[in-house]
């Protein structure tokens, strides 16, 4: 059930967990005749009134010219999500076969001298919209402290990262640095790399050219606040 506004009618969240269940088992939306059918309605216009409440309401859209033409909300995905974390602990899921999905490694404290994305280092594993990102990314990383808060990266937030070896001025990176992982903006000069943080609490770290101890593992492409799987 969907418990975050607005609120729907009970015939309402009827629906919407019909749309929902049907997607989730055929990978397509069902027609109005076939809402009508499951549920009594005497005519596929009556499935239709309820959708365009739904519509209204914000939780689908509507797209004209097909008979399954429904799509689930962004937000209402989310929403969908956050009730399936709580029902399936550390699988977080939403088995849509009809939208984008990416299956994303959670990785937490990263041992010295490991692989980023070895297995001992995956907490769990979260099902996430394709959509959220505008580049895709490969795992996601929990952020620790709060070097970069005024650039909106919190303590526990999630860091959405696609692996990469190389980076622009500029971009913020996830980076290794002797025995740590971590996340800075990145700045190249003529006297090395510049790895800093978006707090005066924090210095910046340089790194001279040709370090050992400096490897990049990634650019930031998106951000999960830690609330949002509350």
């Amino acid at each position: 059930m969907i418990d975050d506004s607005p609120k729907l009618t009970p015939r309402q969240q009827q629906i919407l967990d019909l749309v929902q269940s049907t997607i989730e088992r055929t990978g397509a939306p069902p027609t109005r005749a076939e809402i009508a059918a499951e549920l009594g309605f005497r005519s596929p216009n009556a499935a239709e009134e309820h959708l365009q409440a739904l519509a209204r309401k914000g939780v689908i859209e509507l797209v004209g010219s097909t008979s399954r033409g429904i799509r689930l909300k962004s937000d209402t995905l989310r929403a969908l999500n956050a009730a399936r974390l709580a029902a399936y602990g550390k699988q977080y899921m939403l088995p849509l076969p009809g939208i984008a999905q990416l299956t994303l490694p959670l990785v937490g404290r990263v041992a010295a001298g490991s692989p980023i994305l070895a297995q001992e280092h995956i907490d769990q594993t979260y099902v996430m919209e394709a959509s959220m990102f505008p580049r895709r990314p490969d795992y996601l990383l929990k952020v620790r402290g709060m070097s970069m808060r005024d650039a909106g990266i919190l303590d526990g937030d999630l860091l959405a990262v696609q692996k990469a070896s190389e980076a622009k001025n500029g971009q913020i990176v996830v980076a290794r640095l002797g025995d740590e992982v971590t996340v800075k903006r990145l700045r190249r000069t003529r006297h090395g790399i510049e790895l800093i943080p978006e707090n005066p609490d924090f210095e910046t770290l340089r790194v001279t050219p040709g370090s050992a101890e400096f490897q990049l593992e990634g650019l930031a492409v998106g951000l999960i606040r830690n609330t949002m799987l509350m």
